[in-house]
């Protein structure tokens, strides 16, 4: 299942890196999300403004000539699965090898998810002692080989080793993603801001867009899991996604409450207001009724409540914080949580309604995870992903 899949594409030098470029264009077809790693040697066969045009973004050339400081760990820790089309008989050999000097092999090495390589090359090369010994040491590192055909080669040559059509490396690619690494999983998330009111037209309330839950939950129903979204936003539709919509922190306390029950994980990702009115006025407040005075009393504690009403096995909260993250720290320890998600939302592109978000993942022994600014929805990748660590217990 490629749909709404993160897909690492290296591509290596050789004549078939012309397909390469159809390979994208399917995966892309499929709704898969699609990052592309050009060895040096590959631009000598096609340009990287082909695959920025196919997927839209530019492609990764070098380790040291990119905005990001350490792209080879951004890429893994994105990629669902990486896939080499074609592989060469070098770059398979450096692969095999651990030869991590360019930014495509650094990638693989960095990560832990499965690599699909389809090979192509002239016959000889393909059928060499060396090229069967690093297949063989790419076999035992799990990696899916996509067998070379045998058809028309370079310099008017016939014989084994022509790159396995795009159409059947997709398929190959999407039976390795097979349905999910979340399937069978269902999960609780909240989204959004609660709102408290004050009278009809007014309410207490804050800036949350609801963006990284929803990408929370959009990211576990395309990894397979069946998710209860509890929200006060506009929610994504998704087939394996259950809208429950709410205002005030106490209706979604209700829900969450109640909708935990055999939930494997619960993430609440809303921005709970901490008070609420003691009086909501059933009439609009006018400026000739003179300065009203607002009583706050608190709203309920969900998380707290969850762990006392529900049994559920991960929990895992969420903290903004504003300067500082050390009473996110102290948080995650008083609440008791499997790991807790902090943001500082004075940092740009980190704050309310950004599209982005820069977050540290807090475990339960103290320790603590810094990922880079990302957008929401590959903060939300990696947030699950350290979930289902959490549930294997690595």
């Amino acid at each position: 299942m490629i749909a709404g899949r993160h897909i690492v594409l290296g591509v290596t030098g050789g004549v078939a890196a012309y397909k390469a470029a159809y390979l994208a264009r399917r995966l892309v077809e499929g709704g898969a999300d699609v990052r592309v790693v050009l060895t040096s040697s590959a631009t000598e066969f096609v340009g990287g403004a082909t695959f920025a045009a196919i997927t839209g973004t530019r492609p990764t050339t070098d380790l040291f000539d990119d905005e990001d400081v350490s792209p080879h760990t951004t890429l893994a820790r994105w990629a669902d699965v990486i896939v080499i089309a074609p592989a060469t008989a070098s770059s398979i050999a450096r692969v095999a090898h651990g030869q991590s000097s360019d930014a495509l092999v650094a990638t693989v090495m960095a990560s832990k998810g499965p690599v699909v390589v389809a090979p192509a090359m002239h016959s000889e090369m393909w059928e060499h002692p060396a090229t069967v010994a690093n297949i063989a040491t790419l076999r035992s590192y799990g990696y899916q080989i996509v067998e070379p055909g045998t058809g028309d080669l370079a310099g008017g040559d016939v014989g084994v080793g022509r790159l396995a059509d795009p159409d059947h490396i997709v398929a190959v690619v999407d039976d390795v993603l097979g349905t999910g690494d979340l399937e069978g999983l269902r999960i609780l998330i909240s989204a959004g801001g609660t709102r408290e009111p004050i009278d009809p037209v007014r309410y207490i309330g804050n800036r949350s867009s609801g963006k990284m839950g929803n990408a929370l939950a959009i990211e576990a129903a395309e990894r397979g899991a069946s998710v209860v979204l509890v929200t006060t936003v506009s929610a994504p539709s998704h087939p394996s996604i259950e809208v429950v919509e709410v205002e005030t922190a106490e209706e979604m306390a209700g829900e969450v409450w109640e909708r935990a029950s055999g939930c494997d994980v619960a993430i609440l990702a809303a921005a709970v207001a901490d008070f609420r009115p003691t009086v909501r006025h059933d009439g609009k407040i006018t400026r000739g009724d003179g300065t009203p005075v607002v009583d706050l009393e608190p709203t309920p504690d969900i998380l707290a409540g969850l762990r006392d009403r529900a049994s559920v096995p991960i929990i895992v909260g969420f903290a903004a914080e504003a300067g500082t993250l050390e009473r996110a720290k102290e948080k995650a320890q008083v609440k008791d949580v499997q790991m807790l998600v902090a943001n500082d939302v004075t940092r740009p592109g980190s704050g309310f309604g950004s599209d982005t978000n820069e977050v540290t993942l807090i475990h339960r022994d103290g320790s603590t995870t810094e990922l880079p600014l990302m957008d929401k929805r590959h903060v939300a990748a990696a947030i699950l992903s350290e979930v289902l660590a959490i549930r294997d217990g690595s």
